[in-house]
């Protein structure tokens, strides 16, 4: 039976504070009430997390981020097409769009928590500064599993997110 709650953190745990999304996850995993809630960690999303996606009632993609003046951004996110020349290093809102072409439905609502690093060359640790932010992450993401419905996670939405425009 699919959970209709999917947290799908990703980053590359050899790469200091890249290491913010599954480090989230791992946090969730030992603390939440997971009964309606699926993990599920990668290094980079690809197209295929666009089946992820299916029958789901809410998606929430956590990453690191180095752009993140607050410590942390939430936002709602909407497909997007990737015009990019590869499919590596994917945005949600891309992954979305993937998911409306192959099924021809729209996706369920999706957020995005970005998680402020500074650190992320190959063999770093995580950074003090990551380590704060990340606290402040496992306390938000408690509180939007606390309150699974998308109008209440709408709410704490600051913003609307979709790919940078790629100038390839």
């Amino acid at each position: 039976m699919i959970k209709p709650i999917l947290v799908l953190g990703y980053g590359n745990p050899g790469r200091g504070d890249d290491a913010l999304g599954p480090m989230l996850l791992d946090f969730l995993e030992s603390q939440a009430d997971l009964t309606s809630v699926e993990l599920l960690t990668d290094f980079q999303l690809q197209i295929e997390h666009a089946l992820d996606l299916q029958q789901r009632q809410l998606v929430l993609f956590v990453d690191a981020a180095i752009n993140s003046p607050s410590g942390l951004d939430f936002s709602a996110l909407v497909p997007a097409r990737d015009h990019s020349y590869s499919s590596h290093a994917m945005h949600p809102a891309a992954v979305m769009s993937v998911y409306q072409a192959i099924t021809g439905l729209a996706p369920p609502p999706c957020f995005l928590l970005s998680i402020q690093g500074l650190s992320f060359e190959l063999g770093d640790g995580l950074s003090e500064k990551a380590k704060a932010n990340l606290q402040l992450a496992c306390r938000f993401a408690g509180e939007l599993l606390n309150k699974p419905v998308a109008r209440n996670w709408q709410r704490f939405a600051l913003k609307v997110s979709q790919p940078p425009v790629s100038l390839c």
